[in-house]
């Protein structure tokens, strides 16, 4: 098992750099379109569809994300700051509501909506924050992965009170502590670099605010970890699939970035409109 982990999590790692740095805009929004039908499928499955309607959903989803990369979403603004705001609401307000109100059971067609606000904006913010620079979309992915190592050895070393004990008992306060703290040290030694990913002329294109910024994506990406953790607790299965040997499902490898990209997406529009005004 642990073999077949290694194996998969290295051959993933190059396939994915390979197509962040070398794939042209369409190449890499149709792959993202692909990973988001992917996860729609398992999602799917998650709210108990089947046959003819979980192929729609997970088509429905993917071609979602195809069509913001490839009718140039910078011609409609609109369209992204409509997509990353509502699911900022969702991960911000809407998912620690649901968790407040003791996480009852969603009805197959909330989940599926839900799904759909996971997913889409997840897919579309992988594309626009790309666009600029691969490498400010790498900074966001390399931080919500810091944050999911740091959270474990932490946690495991030192954890002594549980985060979500009936959701996900392994997660620690001290190990949310120790994330933060890592992604803290790592947005100080890159600022420079996510500078670019902000532009010049941000607003918040100073240190402090760059590596706040990737605190709060750290942050977030463990309500999005939670949050599917839940929805596969209510479904009473263990990983969302079996695609990925060793490492479950598509959606088993996202969880954390479902809520961070859009979040980062927002924040670099934020920034760049400010930093305009």
């Amino acid at each position: 098992m642990l073999r077949s982990r290694i194996l998969t999590a290295l051959a993933l790692l190059v396939l994915f750099l390979g197509a962040l740095f070398f794939l042209p805009v369409a190449g890499w929004a149709a792959l993202m379109a692909v990973a988001v039908g992917l996860a729609a499928w398992e999602w799917g499955g998650l709210a108990r569809t089947t046959g003819a309607t979980r192929l729609v959903y997970s088509l429905c989803a993917g071609v979602s994300v195809a069509l913001f990369g490839w009718t140039s979403a910078g011609q409609t603004p609109w369209v992204a700051w409509s997509l990353f705001i509502a699911a900022t609401l969702f991960w911000f307000v809407g998912v620690p509501a649901w968790f407040a109100r003791g996480r009852p059971p969603l009805v197959p067609s909330g989940l599926l909506a839900a799904g759909l606000l996971v997913l889409v904006p997840a897919g579309a913010a992988a594309v626009a924050l790309r666009s600029p620079s691969p490498t400010g979309l790498l900074l966001v992915l390399a931080a919500v992965w810091i944050a999911d190592t740091a959270a474990y050895f932490v946690g495991r070393r030192w954890g002594r009170r549980k985060l979500a004990p009936a959701i996900s008992p392994s997660k620690t306060w001290e190990g949310l502590i120790g994330a933060l703290v890592a992604v803290a040290g790592f947005g100080a030694l890159v600022s420079a670099q996510a500078e670019e990913a902000v532009g010049k002329d941000g607003f918040w294109n100073h240190p402090l605010w760059i590596t706040l910024g990737l605190v709060v994506l750290a942050a977030v990406s463990v309500v999005g970890d939670l949050f599917e953790s839940a929805i596969k607790r209510h479904a009473g299965v263990k990983d969302s699939g079996t695609l990925l040997p060793g490492h479950g499902g598509v959606l088993d490898r996202v969880d954390s970035l479902t809520a961070a990209l859009p979040v980062a997406a927002l924040l670099v529009m934020v920034t760049r409109g400010m930093g305009g005004a």
